[in-house]
């Protein structure tokens, strides 16, 4: 038992080493001062706060070693200056020194109470949260989960009734607990959006080095929600050169998202949707009277019912690859014609032909390649932001948390998984969502098993190839699936093995449903769509231009000749067979060819030949590549696309159904392209992880590849 202090005539007792001044914190009518005098059982010695006529009330007790302060704010709703109260309170608790933070709450208006909560979180300091008048709760039906709300957090929170006294004595034991450990981040995690800037914000104050008692995290949120006292701090300093325009830009973008011109609203959404999460995940209601559901409720009640939800959003994931499909294929011919013209166009106006072989079929077919695919990417891209931007999103990762654990996942690492349909390189960016490191890096090793929108060309071309038109969307919804569930399963293997350990619980947010914006879904997509054309004009630049020295070296005059010499006695309709075996030939004399010969016999067990093998290598430049690879292969030239019904007779003339299947599988688990095996490195901490990648997605691919050739052959015959 802890015993009571003694009230000095001045209200001071001694500071010493074992001194702990509190700032007790709730909003008003939470039961603060009747709390404070079960904490006591003396009367509190009563003042007015400097400056202002605002009544302080402060206690002085001993507890174990300790000599205990604790001064009672005035009730706040907010972090805001509308009264002097709040104004009070806020000065107090960004200005004053002391050591930690009772913040105390209405356990039965726990969702209300929780927005001050919530703005406590950002400013550092140690925290014990209060759940006050939890016999009145029990009362009403109102169960509250006090230790997973604990783990949510990343602070205490302890049942107490400051009528009965039930759980005071446990209060002061945690709060000395919590003071003499380490302080301890808490778990305040916003929206993707607001995440991203708030990485960008740490990472410059990283690469600065800016000291401060501050974590660069709770000053990057402070510095977002225009907090006085930091801008204050931070407008002297050197840094500030710089961080000011990453501020401005990182508001526009938090505003956009929000579709508000203000700050404050757009970041009372964002505590509004953390408040919501933690309700879901830990309070439940025993009332047997029904109250008017709320239209939100409505709908979720539908959307995230524990047995419809998972088949409603199977089903808009199935329309979308529909849509995918058949109107992104509309755009293509278009595309196609205008790389092919100014191919022509541009090689026309060049003399050497080695130059215009570089610039012609290395880098506009290999770009073009890539930008054919655009209509795709943009219907894939606007059909994600369209499910983030209604809410619908957060909802499904709240639906799919249960399921996800099951596989040692958090249902938050759905968002960067199903960003990875669209392209890796944004997917791994949005894994900084997850705080916990190693749950972070188990997505990331997995988001390269959704299939992302460069490998969009290879499953169309395969499909229409040995499937019919009706059934291309089907197959391209399973093999889209097939990637998910194998990506499920290695999380299983990797939990298991190399990220052994006991699971983060974490929030689920739970915003409004809204309406998106025209303009936010624009943003998204138009970034999204430049990133991928960016990686177009670099990586896949480079790689067709290294694809094209491999494939046009070392030159063979004797074959070549041989070939002109067969041409020129040729018939007029033989002569673009004769060129495209020329091609054929000269190909498999080249580095690319020798290359290819060299490794088939490790590619023989899963029935492919040299040619595949080949394209699966230019693959790991880009997987755009592989399509325009495989025409240059079976001598049709480099200009050939998914839509090449010529291609597709190739393709079923010379590979069987099984070595199809087997390729497939190797397209949806091999190594990310290289630019999204750059920023995997970056976001995973190091190069080590890139060859841990390597080594574990090969594996993967060869061992499933193999399974899936003997198992179809078996089969098929």
């Amino acid at each position: 038992m802890w015993h009571k202090g003694t009230l000095s005539v001045t209200g001071t007792c001694p500071v010493t080493a074992n001194h702990i001044k509190v700032a007790l914190v709730g909003q008003p009518n939470v039961g603060k001062s009747m709390l404070i005098n079960s904490i006591s059982n003396s009367h509190l010695h009563v003042g007015n706060f400097t400056g202002v006529t605002v009544e302080k009330s402060e206690v002085l007790f001993d507890y174990k070693a300790y000599h205990f302060t604790v001064v009672d704010l005035p009730g706040t709703y907010a972090f805001t200056d509308y009264t002097i109260e709040e104004r009070v309170t806020k000065e107090y608790l960004c200005a004053e020194s002391y050591d930690m933070i009772i913040n105390v709450v209405d356990s039965t208006n726990l969702e209300k109470n929780l927005q001050l909560t919530s703005e406590l979180m950002s400013l550092g300091k140690k925290m014990v949260i209060a759940l006050n008048m939890s016999d009145e709760a029990q009362k009403e039906g109102i169960e509250i989960d006090a230790v997973y709300l604990t783990q949510l957090l990343g602070i205490p929170a302890v049942k107490v009734s400051a009528v009965t006294k039930m759980g005071v004595d446990e209060l002061i034991d945690v709060v000395v607990a919590t003071y003499e450990q380490e302080h301890q981040e808490s778990k305040l995690i916003f929206s993707e959006p607001v995440e991203e800037e708030i990485s960008h914000i740490v990472e410059y104050l990283q690469k600065h080095h800016y000291e401060s008692d501050n974590s660069y995290r709770n000053i990057a949120i402070n510095l977002l929600k225009n907090n006085q006292q930091t801008y204050e701090v931070l407008h002297d300093n050197p840094v500030w050169t710089e961080l000011q325009p990453i501020l401005i830009e990182a508001s526009r973008h938090i505003e956009l998202h929000h579709d508000s011109n203000d700050l404050k609203e757009a970041f009372a959404e964002e505590y509004y949707a953390f408040n919501r999460g933690i309700i879901a995940e830990t309070v439940s209601t025993l009332k047997d009277d029904v109250q008017e559901l709320t239209l939100t409720e409505k709908i979720d009640n539908v959307l995230i019912h524990p047995f419809l939800g998972l088949p409603i959003f199977l089903f808009f994931m199935w329309g979308l690859f529909q849509l995918t499909f058949e109107i992104g294929s509309i755009p293509m011919e278009w595309i196609d014609g205008f790389f092919i013209w100014l191919g022509d166009t541009i090689g026309a106006t060049i003399a050497n032909d080695e130059i215009r072989s570089l610039v012609v079929e290395g880098i506009i077919a290999g770009v073009g390649a890539v930008v054919l695919f655009v209509p795709n990417i943009i219907i894939l891209f606007i059909g994600i932001a369209l499910l983030e931007a209604t809410g619908y999103m957060s909802r499904v990762a709240f639906l799919l948390d249960g399921f996800f654990h099951k596989f040692g996942l958090h249902g938050q690492s759905f968002i960067p998984l199903v960003t990875g349909f669209g392209c890796s390189i944004p997917a791994y960016m949005s894994a900084r969502i997850l705080k916990n490191d190693r749950d972070r890096l188990l997505t990331l090793f997995i988001i390269g098993f959704m299939s992302c929108g460069a490998r969009l060309p290879v499953y169309v071309l395969f499909a229409g190839a040995f499937f019919s038109q009706e059934m291309a969307g089907n197959v391209l919804f399973v093999i889209y699936m097939a990637g998910v569930l194998i990506g499920l399963v290695a999380a299983k293997v990797l939990k298991m093995t190399a990220f052994k350990g006991a699971d983060e619980p974490f929030v689920m947010e739970m915003p409004k449903y809204r309406l998106p914006s025209f303009k936010l879904i624009w943003h998204t997509v138009a970034t999204k769509t430049w990133m991928y054309l960016k990686k177009a004009g670099t990586f896949i630049a480079a790689a067709s231009m290294l694809v094209w020295f491999l494939s046009n070296y070392p030159h063979h005059e004797a074959l070549e000749a041989h070939y002109s010499t067969k041409i020129a006695l040729a018939a007029p309709s033989e002569l673009k067979s004769l060129e495209n075996e020329r091609d054929s030939a000269l190909l498999e004399a080249s580095y690319l060819g020798q290359v290819g010969k060299f490794i088939q016999p490790v590619f023989d067990p899963i029935g492919m030949d040299w040619k595949m093998s080949v394209a699966l290598q230019t693959g790991l430049a880009a997987k755009e590549v592989v399509v325009s690879t495989l025409g240059v292969l079976y001598a049709l030239g480099a200009d050939v696309d998914e839509q090449s019904e010529s291609l597709a007779n190739v393709l079923r003339n010379n590979i069987s159904f099984a070595s199809a299947v087997a390729f497939i599988v190797v397209i949806m688990t091999y190594l990310p392209c290289l630019a999204a095996s750059i920023v995997f490195t970056r976001e995973a901490g190091g190069i080590r992880y890139f060859f841990y990648l390597f080594i574990f997605t090969t594996l993967v691919a060869y061992s499933l590849a193999f399974v899936a050739y003997r198992v179809t052959l078996a089969l098929t015959g």
